[in-house]
């Protein structure tokens, strides 16, 4: 304990004891060690968060295979009969374990997840990854259109938030549990380490510091290590032989990125639109909801297009393998739009990203498809567009930029295609942003009545600047070598009281008008400024600094220096309270209108 928190602190001992000194600087010490060691345990806490949460991803995805099998047998085949009761019995049972047991699982798990970092101080009550492992694997294995990616995701931040209530953290530390047990989830689910921690930095926590990059990526990491133990290392595919031979075949991934950018934008519009107007139907009907989705997926499945139930990764691979016509690969994306579309909207559990691959998958194949037909020079596999393709569909419609692209060069393993995957994911992301301007999870958060922060408006918005505010000079800059006397006479005539001084060999002060005459008057006239002024120095700063920067100085100061960064002497301007509030004021009035 320092010594000003000390109940004794207003009786110190006598100033020539040390005491006071050595005690502070013990406290000092003791502090820095005890926070130092709390990183580090917070460091090796991540560790055991990502091997728990392994170890659930690995029953998770087991629970998934094992009901997949016996609610659906080894094979999708159409004509079966398990299409249509498999998923429609088990629909009911959902809606009865959400309602009355698990109300906190519906959905994909990343807005849960959001919540409980920014809301709810990282509480994730473990009862919900109970939910969340028994409802997502029923829904998924009995075919539901859903994935187990984002309600992995969700499992791990509440396993993490379990074990860190469990340690008594604080509050502080609890908070940061959620993304990094989040991180753990997926990269077990997406046995991809570097996407998952892209994404939960890019969609869950939005900024990064070396403490927090460092907790996620070690809980990636081990998390990622627990499932190639138990599973095996081999990726979720097989990937073919891609490779950009000519640069031509960027005009045909241009091509590949617009188509899935509208794709993304109705697939979105229809979660967006449907969702709303089924939760508002009255509350027997929930009851109906998810048998119901999981008996238009069964028709769907039973009547030729079993591949669209589940979540469909070895559909993925067979067309990335060119199993697939074009025609079937087109049919097979907008049938998997509707079928996610209806399972989501219905609130079963489970996720989204799954999905969202399956669609780019075969969309990228059958656009990869056409363009051979129109251009047989193109040399571009079906593999390489429906790989791409996944891509270009995360980027449009989960509006994850960097994930994307990251995703597909860790899933693929080959750089050689990052020049196709940056272009295409970029004419999706805009043309997604343009169409749709809500992001699919901001949209889905709004809609819950909740206002978490948009990762992507932070990412756009304009970034106000102190040169946005700087003022001109216009009162003379005085130098410390100058007399005191010299100085009162250049600013006896002026209407400004206050004038900044130009320290030697460097920084700032100021000096008021009254000031220097009260120096003048006591006989010191002939004293230098840099002499006859207080030792204390004015902050400064940079034009290019972001103008919250300036809140932290211009209420200690009046008038703030603004100076190059090539030369600390050179004055730019200067900045004052009243011209940071004015440009806040101006800003949030445009933004008004």
């Amino acid at each position: 304990m320092t010594l000003s928190n000390s109940p004794h602190a207003s009786a110190p001992p006598p100033a020539s004891s040390p005491e006071p000194v050595t005690r502070e600087a013990s406290g000092n010490k003791r502090s820095a060690w005890s926070m130092a060691q709390e990183e580090r345990f917070f460091l090796i806490l991540a560790v055991f968060i990502g091997l728990f949460s392994g170890l659930a991803v690995v029953c998770f995805r087991l629970a998934i295979e094992w009901s997949k099998i016996g609610l659906l047998g080894p094979r999708l085949e159409p004509h079966n009969w398990r299409l249509l009761a498999a998923p429609t019995l088990v629909g009911l049972l959902i809606s009865v374990l959400v309602i009355y047991i698990f109300p906190q699982v519906r959905g994909s798990g990343v807005n849960q997840t959001k919540a409980a970092l920014y809301i709810y101080n990282g509480y994730i009550p473990f009862r919900t990854a109970i939910g969340k492992f028994i409802c997502a694997a029923l829904a998924i294995g009995s075919g539901q259109s859903l994935g187990p990616e984002d309600p992995s995701l969700q499992i791990g931040a509440s396993l993490a938030s379990a074990l860190g209530r469990r340690l008594e953290l604080s509050r502080e530390k609890l908070r940061l549990l959620a993304p990094v047990g989040a991180a753990a989830g997926l990269a077990a689910a997406f046995n991809a380490p570097i996407s998952a921690v892209l994404f939960v930095i890019e969609e869950v926590i939005g900024r990064w510091s070396a403490g927090i990059l460092g907790s996620v990526v070690l809980s990636a990491v081990s998390s990622v290590v627990v499932v190639r133990w138990f599973l095996g290392s081999e990726p979720l595919f097989r990937i073919p032989a891609v490779a950009l031979v000519r640069p031509a075949e960027l005009v045909a991934y241009v091509v590949l990125g617009i188509v899935g950018g509208f794709a993304a934008v109705i697939f979105a519009k229809s979660i967006g639109y449907f969702r709303p107007r089924l939760r508002a139907l009255p509350r027997w009907t929930q009851y109906l909801q998810p048998a119901l989705a999981g008996f238009l997926i069964g028709l769907i499945g039973f009547f030729g297009a079993p591949q669209i139930m589940g979540a469909g990764y070895e559909y993925m691979d067979q067309a990335m393998h060119d199993q697939f016509t074009w025609k079937i690969l087109a049919l097979l994306a907008g049938l998997k739009i509707i079928a996610t579309t209806l399972s989501f909207v219905s609130g079963t559990p489970g996720g989204m990203f799954a999905p969202t691959l399956f669609v780019g998958a075969m969309l990228g194949g059958a656009v990869g498809g056409v363009e051979h037909i129109l251009s047989p020079h193109l040399t571009g596999s079906t593999g390489t567009y429906a790989l791409v393709g996944m891509g270009v569909l995360f980027a449009g419609f989960l509006r994850a930029p960097m994930t994307s692209v990251f995703m597909v060069l860790e899933v693929s393993g080959n750089y050689s295609i990052i020049v196709p995957v940056i272009l295409a994911n970029t004419f999706a992301y805009v043309i997604s942003r343009s169409l749709q301007p809500t992001p699919i999870f901001d949209l889905l958060t709004r809609q819950d009545g909740m206002d978490l922060p948009s990762m992507e408006e932070q990412r756009e918005e304009s970034i106000l600047r102190v040169e946005d505010a700087m003022q001109a000079v216009t009162s003379p800059v005085l130098n410390a070598e100058e007399p005191v006397e010299q100085a009162l006479h250049r600013v006896q005539s002026l209407d400004a009281d206050l004038f900044l001084v130009r320290m030697s060999p460097s920084g700032w002060s100021s000096v008021s008008r009254d000031l220097l005459k009260r120096l003048a008057s006591e006989g010191k006239g002939e004293l230098s400024l840099g002499s006859a002024l207080p030792t204390g120095r004015l902050p400064y700063l940079h034009p290019d600094l972001p103008l919250e920067v300036a809140l932290r100085h211009v209420y200690q100061s009046p008038l703030v220096p603004v100076v190059s960064r090539a030369d600390f002497r050179h004055l730019e301007g200067v900045i004052s309270r009243d011209a940071v509030l004015n440009k806040y004021r101006v800003v949030s009035r445009e933004r008004r209108d």
